[in-house]
């Protein structure tokens, strides 16, 4: 079953996502799903908010979304970014192009 997760980190900026995906990446940038170490990733979103940073991901399954969080894990708090709770929901129905 697809889920959806958001997640807002308070603070955060265009600076700490960079900074974040030039870790996950090698340096190489993230413009498709295929340049993080994510199977099961079906859609990423990431943009401001008023309260600091936003990402909305779709993964296809909640246990995708934990084997990408143990290595996500590891490089937010290496840089010092405060990890924030994401509020995971189960999609009803996921369309992409």
């Amino acid at each position: 079953m697809a889920i959806v997760v958001p997640l807002t980190v308070p603070g955060a900026g265009a600076e700490a996502y960079a900074a974040v995906v030039d870790r996950l990446t090698g340096g190489k940038g993230f413009t498709s799903l295929s340049d993080v170490p994510a199977p099961g990733l079906v859609a990423h979103i990431a943009g401001p908010v008023e309260d600091g940073w936003r990402v909305i991901d779709v993964w296809d399954s909640p246990e995708a979304f934990e084997a990408f969080s143990a290595t996500l894990r590891p490089i937010v708090e290496e840089l010092g970014i405060e990890p924030s709770q994401p509020q995971i929901t189960p999609a009803h129905n996921v369309v992409v192009h």
